[in-house]
């Protein structure tokens, strides 16, 4: 219990001896489930004081209780409920208040909206696990995070402890205009950044900001499941266009909007991933960049730039941010430190045209107000002494080993019957095994799962056209090659037995 007071009211003119009342009303508690097995019971003389009898009302009360094994009392371990004291009632598990209920396709189809549920809680286990979108976390550097934690609350003032700016930390965010500048060659005043908690809630804002009843949202597809979630929640309708080897497919565009029943002078955002397409890998070429933004501008329409992968690039083409290019006005770019620090530290920012501060700020400061700013404090002081960089260049070394290993030794079980993508960039790739067609995914993961390798059908990121054979999504960052190159041999082991499970019922 929170509180060592009992809800019990005495009714003093009544003709119940008081005692009898404390007995029944904390067996009513019990019964109730206010009260279960093991929670502590105020002391006698507590009791008394707190109900304004004498404490020989109390006593009698308990020792009634104690011969209805209503509670036990031990020395030294207080007056509790007794473990096998009446079972409270069961009642079935209440409704959530509100749970977000995507609305559906315009077309009738359920494959883009999905009622929302919470995803899986990851729990490191013995199993070679090829999650995408995890680091390195036995990697990070902790003892020197922990030095920039004890400086950043070394320096904390009455202002750092108390509700700061719902932008962030100022230190923070003219560190963030310096990386952005130097890896994405985005020239960006920090006036403009708006540090969040995390890229989810960015978008969330953005969503918020931008949208309204009748306008559109175009996203790429394939696309993230929770992507669609935060997009279907709005007022807006929400049309998916193609992705293909060069990425987002901006020509066609116009004609899915029309397909789907919308003027295309309606599309208020278009969502996209250039530098790393989720889940394809795939970057988004030169043509089409000047083409999206070309577009955008003409319809009067916000690119939303994610760029969820923007520190590790392991090949010798990185091209800067769309938002750094021309028409930069019409382009939001969302980042996070997720991937590159640790998810738990749950800071992102957006970099915004000067129109859409204000709106920013406002729908911020009323969500939650701010994010923590010792934490910011502490991420400022890990960029600029240097612990940052030297951290992304150490991991990006790892992360292009790993990468090799995985790709290796993908070629290595299924030569010419594997086709790979989004090797150029990013902690994951998409996997298809052109040698188990007919196959289902959900079969192959299971065979797997049960030698002990996890991998992960991608075929629920795509709204139209899923993948005709197996293909998964495998992430290769939290795994040191040894066990990249075990799991490798099991899945190609859990293929084998698959297919041939699938031949013989034929």
């Amino acid at each position: 219990m929170g509180s060592s007071e009992l809800l019990i009211v005495l009714d003093r003119d009544g003709s119940t001896p008081l005692q009898q009342q404390v007995c029944d009303q904390i067996t009513a508690l019990v019964r109730a489930g206010q009260l279960r097995p093991g929670d502590s019971v105020p002391a006698s003389r507590e009791l008394a004081q707190q109900l304004d009898v004498s404490r020989t009302v109390v006593t009698r009360a308990y020792e009634l209780l104690r011969a209805n094994n209503v509670i036990t009392a031990r020395r030294g371990s207080g007056t509790k409920v007794a473990p096998r004291a009446a079972a409270p009632p069961q009642h079935p598990a209440p409704k959530a208040a509100f749970a977000p209920q995507p609305p559906r396709a315009t077309d009738g189809s359920s494959a883009l909206w999905q009622p929302w549920e919470p995803p899986p809680t990851h729990h490191p286990s013995t199993a070679l696990d090829f999650r995408h979108g995890t680091p390195a976390l036995a990697e990070f550097p902790v003892a020197r995070w922990r030095q920039s934690l004890h400086d950043a609350y070394g320096r904390a003032d009455v202002a750092s402890l108390g509700y700061g700016a719902a932008e962030g930390s100022p230190t923070l965010r003219t560190e963030i205009a310096t990386l952005v500048r130097q890896s994405r060659a985005l020239d960006a005043s920090p006036d403009h950044i708006m540090v969040t908690s995390g890229a989810t809630q960015a978008l969330d804002i953005l969503v918020r900001m931008l949208v309204g009843p009748g306008d559109v949202v175009v996203i790429e597809d394939p696309s993230h499941t929770v992507l669609r979630q935060v997009f279907g929640c709005s007022q807006a309708h929400v049309v998916p266009v193609p992705v293909d080897g060069q990425g987002l497919r901006v020509g066609d565009i116009d004609a899915c909007v029309r397909a789907h029943g919308h003027d295309p002078a309606r599309v208020k955002l278009v969502y996209v991933t250039p530098s790393h397409q989720f889940p394809t890998g795939v970057i988004l070429s030169e043509e089409r960049r000047r083409g999206l933004l070309q577009w955008a501008y003409g319809h009067g329409a916000i690119v939303l730039e994610d760029d969820y992968h923007n520190e590790f690039t392991f090949t010798g083409e990185r091209l800067p941010a769309l938002a750094a290019e021309r028409h930069r006005d019409t382009v939001v770019y969302v980042g996070s430190f997720s991937k590159t620090l640790f998810p738990a530290l749950r800071i992102g920012y957006a970099v915004l045209p000067q129109p859409l501060v204000q709106p920013f700020l406002g729908i911020k400061w009323i969500t939650d107000r701010l994010t923590p700013t010792v934490a910011q404090d502490a991420l400022a002081d890990f960029i600029s002494t240097g612990a940052y960089a030297r951290h992304i260049s150490r991991m990006t070394r790892l992360y292009r080993q790993r990468r090799s290993r995985l790709l290796e030794a993908l070629y290595e079980h299924f030569g010419a019957e594997v086709r790979i993508s989004g090797e150029a960039a990013g902690l994951h790739v998409l996997v298809t095994l052109t040698g188990a067609r007919g196959i289902p995914e959900e079969r192959i993961a299971e065979v797997a799962a049960g030698r002990g390798v996890r991998i992960y059908p991608a075929s629920g990121y795509f709204v139209q056209d899923p993948p005709a054979e197996p293909t998964f999504l495998m992430g290769y960052a939290a795994l040191p090659a040894p066990r990249i190159t075990r799991g490798v041999d099991l899945l190609a082991d859990a293929v084998r037995e698959a297919t041939g499970r699938a031949s013989n019922s034929r």
